[in-house]
């Protein structure tokens, strides 16, 4: 079974190597934020920044619940960073930003750390991991 998610995945992680290769870490994350949606789109995905999502709990409507930092091809959910650390929070985070907006893959991409590698972290809800 072809799963759209895994290719989008696949050019994310492509994406963020070489940003990190070029430009190594210490950029706001803003800056990181603005080359991936750029070098995405160039590989002709549809991305959205920072896009405001609503919840509805019991009748009570939240409009702008919480932010995606960039939402890929409608599908897949990208929490971008530029910390010296990863932390927990940012994968749960993630993962609750993934389940609540009804998608069923997200990653936390961390630019801060010496090796993108280690600051790249799926975040699944039906894929496999």
């Amino acid at each position: 079974m072809d799963v759209p998610e895994e290719k989008i995945m696949a050019d994310e992680f492509e994406v963020g190597m070489r940003m990190h290769r070029a430009l190594g870490p210490g950029l706001f994350e803003f800056v990181y934020e603005e080359i991936f949606c750029h070098e995405m789109r160039k590989l002709g995905h549809e991305v959205k920044r920072q896009v405001d999502v609503a919840i509805e709990w019991d009748g009570l409507v939240f409009e702008k619940a919480f932010r995606i930092d960039v939402l890929v091809d409608d599908l897949v959910v990208c929490e971008m960073k530029s910390r010296a650390e990863n932390k927990t929070v940012d994968f749960s985070q993630c993962k609750t930003h993934v389940v609540v907006s009804n998608k069923r893959l997200g990653a936390v991409m961390n630019f801060g750390l010496p090796l993108f590698k280690d600051g790249f972290k799926r975040v699944a809800n039906g894929i496999p991991d």
